[in-house]
């Protein structure tokens, strides 16, 4: 009698990890997604797990959908475009490979107390998918909210989905799967290089700076043109993944820095002052659509991020918001997309 193959719904998410369906790992973004809705759609996925295949409505708290930004503001925006998102998951049809073209989230309700609810479903075409998956990923919640961008959470899910096969350390992909998987808008780092500077290698070291995995992403030519790569990965040790651990302990200022090997030793970080982490000095809604739509594409909160880490050590704006968006400004004409 033939082996039964293992269900992704018999696996249950723990207190520090959840779990991903291997076939909402390696989907094609027809409407590409930013790095606060990946985060957002996994706690969903997560919240409604228990029955996650069945045709019923979720309920989750927004605040939990939050994580460390202390406004709502981002949530209806980030529902929004998991709503619109058309994904391609490769899949099996009357035994014949397919692409299957699904949208990531149903109809859903919010009510509009800064403490309310949110209330979901998860479309039928999916629930099917999900019920059937036999492989997923295993993610760390402190690796996720750690990751500072779309194409390292990306690269991270891969990897968790990939590592506890038995007779398989790499996998080989074209430039265009790389690219349609990473979720790298149509048109943006069209050759190798741009893509390798902008997208693979600040991923590759974030993964493996952070996660149990050391990873590479090595590149194929035909010819003389880069058209595929190789990803490769393995277990770390003992002592890389206490590393790992370490590094996830300590502040995300400086992380690139450390990661790198360039930093400088310090005795003890100096704590951030209240206007730097949000808690004193929280920029204006306006502020976050006057951003959207100077900057279309780039995650608003990550940059959000990056500014306030930038001006450690500096005295508080006089006017945070208009230092907030000119910051903006040179970040996108020093990363472009």
């Amino acid at each position: 009698m033939a082996e039964q193959p293992y269900r992704t719904l018999t696996a249950k998410p723990t207190a520090d990890t959840l779990i991903k369906p291997g076939e909402l790992v390696d989907v094609v973004e027809v409407t590409p997604l930013t790095l606060a809705d990946r985060r957002i759609y996994n706690l969903l996925l997560e919240n409604a797990w228990d029955a996650i295949d069945r045709p019923v409505t979720h309920v989750i708290a927004k605040s939990l959908l939050r994580g460390s930004h202390n406004a709502n503001d981002r949530i209806g925006a980030s529902i929004e475009r998991l709503m619109s998102a058309i994904v391609k998951i490769e899949v099996v049809w009357d035994g014949e490979p397919a692409i299957e073209r699904v949208q990531l989230l149903g109809g859903n309700v919010e009510t509009l107390r800064s403490d309310g609810l949110l209330e979901y479903e998860i479309p039928a075409r999916l629930r099917r998918i999900i019920s059937n998956s036999t492989i997923f990923a295993r993610l760390q919640r402190e690796v996720m909210f750690a990751l500072t961008s779309k194409y390292a959470l990306t690269l991270y899910e891969m990897v968790q989905k990939r590592g506890n096969l038995r007779w398989r350390s790499s996998e080989k992909f074209s430039l265009d799967e790389l690219r349609g998987i990473l979720g790298v808008p149509k048109g943006k780092l069209t050759s190798w290089s741009n893509l390798k500077l902008r997208a693979i290698d600040p991923a590759v070291t974030e993964v493996n700076a952070l996660s149990d995995y050391v990873v590479e992403i090595a590149p194929i030519k035909t010819g003389r043109r880069v058209t595929h790569v190789e990803l490769r990965w393995w277990k770390k040790d003992g002592e890389g993944q206490g590393a790992a651990g370490r590094e996830l302990s300590f502040s995300k200022v400086g992380r690139r820095a450390r990661t790198e090997g360039t930093a400088e030793p310090v005795a003890e970080a100096k704590p951030r002052p209240a206007w730097l982490d949000g808690r004193g000095t929280a920029l204006r809604t306006e502020t976050y659509e006057t951003a959207r739509l100077r900057h279309p594409g780039y995650d608003i909160y990550y940059v959000e991020g990056a500014w306030r880490d930038w001006a450690q050590g500096k005295g508080p704006a006089d006017d945070p918001d208009r230092a907030f968006l000119a910051f903006f400004r040179t970040f996108a004409e020093r990363n472009p997309l």
